[in-house]
């Protein structure tokens, strides 16, 4: 089918009569292009071979007024090597996070920026109450001497005072490192701790909770830094409350004076290939230009204050950056979800739900997974969710088809039309945001183009697949205390390796962007964003499975949990009808040791949860094994996407549960 204009004038008519009359007609509105009316035409055949409404194509119309089009230059050097970058330009870009707070202080002082739970409702701080509180907070940080050189580290949470004391911070140029809450509260974890404690070299430490991260302050890594306590105060801490007592005078004008563009804001740990997390820099530069980016592809950010629910942790980038910043830089409102996509804690989410509209929906997929499960039967929850939603965004792992159809149909069902859905690709190096799809239409697994300023270098690595490197403003020149990484991170172009792979969604127009198509190590990524070692949890297997396998394939890329492919011990294999073995005997063996292993182990992204035990050996004739006699994952899960699928397959007798 053909977007003619008489097909367009049809469109117009029911658009006017559902939300009003609009400035002109579609047709001659200055998004409306021919590409625009390709685009249209599929979208159209698409809605009519799944049968859903033409008002989701409406909405593609309607909203084309507010999304600008990818603009995007390719060209290709003599190595066969890709180089990407948006025409889009960018706009202002702010000094540091304090103008932002000094901007929404003075035009909004009374609207709410952060929002956590209390008893039945929320405690609120508005951006008045903000600023004055960042500025006592900072100024009994410097009457304590501290400084660019004395650097802050955060044990706990999301939180109001979290917020405060980060800001504080970044307003006098102290730098400040979130780290992963289990670092502190599970045993296991606690290396990682005194790790990151060496590496930073705290002069202080804050913890939401003085009780609940006891264990934590008392270690001996801490045991000569002051510590800052908000609640059930130890007798050696500080209180936050008498921090909240400082008066801003010409010193503290002095300080914030200082901070600009390069100073160093924060520092955020991601997890290495080593096991030992790597500390990533941040400086104001790279969060403010990130934002100016964000802004020049989505220009709705501006066109009401944002309002997100999100439970995700500010020690990750996605929260503590992108959401977090997303907000302060735009006058909205964070509310802060004390839930989590987990057993027994997804309640809370869905109660914050309740109390709370969002414009914006920013999390993971296993999140989206859980929201759509418990919206099919309750309609008031659906309404609640999208009666005021502009932006679905997901980011940390693909979003599984069926959810993206799912989350549109429920959309229709509510308000007729579906927010903008879309996708984005980053990483802790970069800010993160380094890809985004923002003029509509996109689809599962799209990642888009790249932001403006930014320069994508793609190295071929297998036939239409690409290795993805990044360097720009709001990409670090080098990790934290790390020269060993820095060495192996960046190329001779000084473009950082990321690892990742893409495709391009259309070989023929680079505008339809990127999909994103795996790492190429073999870490993965949870549904949930969690990163997994796929090589230290294989050797952890390996380890527990002596004597009883040949090796195993550590799985779980987009999936809820890790699994395990086990190759069988030749003796167990032979004389087996079927892939699978599942002789009791022997099967037993294998989970009283895996149960065993996943009791020891610390979070989702080392605890293998199920597996299936292959009869067939690794073959070479199919590319499972390499010429170095290592096993070969990918050629391995292509060619037993079957067994794959099993795995995951709770129904299917061959899968055995690690349960514990």
């Amino acid at each position: 089918m053909t977007v003619t204009p008489s097909l367009v004038a049809r469109l117009s008519a029911v658009a006017n009569q559902r939300h009003g009359a609009m400035s002109g007609p579609v047709l001659q509105h200055k998004r409306y292009n021919p590409a625009l009316s390709a685009a249209l035409a599929l979208a159209w055949r698409t809605l009519a071979q799944r049968e859903i409404h033409p008002h989701r194509l409406l909405r593609v119309l309607l909203q084309n007024r507010h999304y600008p089009t990818h603009q995007v230059q390719c060209r290709t050097d003599q190595s066969g090597n890709r180089y990407l970058h948006s025409n889009l330009a960018i706009g202002p870009v702010a000094k540091s996070t304090g103008e932002w707070l000094h901007h929404w202080a003075t035009v909004a002082p009374d609207r709410a920026f952060l929002k956590e739970r209390s008893g039945a409702g929320f405690r609120e701080i508005s951006y008045g109450e903000t600023l004055q509180q960042v500025q006592a907070v900072a100024a009994s940080l410097l009457a304590r001497g501290m400084g660019p050189a004395t650097p802050i580290v955060v044990l706990s949470g999301p939180g109001i005072d979290h917020g405060v004391l980060m800001l504080a911070a970044h307003y006098i140029g102290a730098p400040i490192a979130p780290l992963a809450e289990q670092y502190s509260l599970i045993p296991e974890a606690a290396s990682r701790l005194d790790y990151c404690i060496d590496k930073i070299k705290p002069a202080l430490v804050y913890a939401q909770d003085g009780a609940k991260f006891a264990k934590a302050l008392q270690r001996e890594s801490l045991a000569n830094v002051a510590q800052l306590v908000s609640r059930q105060v130890p007798s050696h801490a500080s209180s936050f409350e008498n921090m909240q007592k400082g008066r801003a005078d010409a010193t503290l004008a002095t300080a914030y004076a200082r901070v600009g563009p390069d100073t160093l804001a924060k520092v955020l740990f991601t997890s290495g290939s080593t096991g030992n997390p790597k500390g990533v820099p941040q400086t104001q530069r790279m969060m403010t230009v990130n934002q100016a980016q964000y802004l020049a592809c989505m220009p709705l950010l501006a066109e009401r204050p944002p309002v997100i629910l999100d439970w995700l942790p500010w020690n990750h980038v996605f929260a503590g950056n992108a959401n977090f910043n997303l907000i302060l830089c735009n006058g909205g409102t964070l509310v802060i979800d004390d839930g989590k996509p987990l057993p027994g804690l997804f309640e809370r989410t869905l109660e914050n739900l309740a109390l709370q509209r969002a414009t914006i929906s920013l999390n993971v997929p296993v999140a989206y997974g859980l929201l759509v499960a418990a919206m099919r039967d309750d309609a008031p929850l659906r309404q609640r969710f999208f009666e005021d939603l502009d932006v679905i965004l997901y980011a940390g792992a693909s979003l599984p088809e069926e959810l993206w159809i799912a989350l549109e149909e429920m959309a229709i069902d509510v308000t007729g039309s579906t927010p903008m859905m879309t996708s984005c690709w980053g990483l802790t190096e970069t800010a993160p945001s380094c890809l985004l799809h923002y003029q509509g239409g996109a689809r599962p697994g799209m990642i888009g183009v790249p932001v403006p300023e930014l320069s994508v270098k793609l190295v071929p690595y297998q036939a239409e697949r690409y290795e993805i490197r990044v360097k720009g403003p709001n990409v670090i020149d080098r990790y934290f205390d790390a020269p060993d990484k820095d060495a192996e991170s960046f190329d001779d172009d000084g473009y950082f390796i990321t690892n990742d792979a893409v495709r391009f969604a259309s070989i023929h127009n680079p505008n339809d962007g990127l999909l994103f198509d795996g790492r190429i190590t073999e870490d993965f990524k949870l549904l949930s964003g969690s990163w997994v070692q796929a090589a230290s949890v294989r050797l952890q297997a390996l380890d527990a499975l002596d004597g009883l396998v040949q090796d195993v394939v550590v799985t779980g890329a987009d999936q809820r949990d890790i699994g395990l492919l086990i190759f069988a011990r030749p003796d167990k294999a032979q004389n087996n009808e079927g892939d699978t073995v599942t002789d009791a005997e022997y099967t037993d063996q294998i989970v009283d040791r895996l149960k065993t292993l996943a009791g020891a182990a610390t979070g989702s992204s080392n605890r293998i949860t199920r597996a299936l035990i292959m009869s067939q050996p690794p073959s070479i004739l199919d590319g499972e094994v390499t010429a170095k006699g290592s096993l070969n994952y990918d050629a391995i899960c292509r060619g037993r996407a079957e067994l794959l699928s099993r795995l995951y397959n709770d129904d299917d007798p061959a899968c055995l549960n690690i349960a514990i």
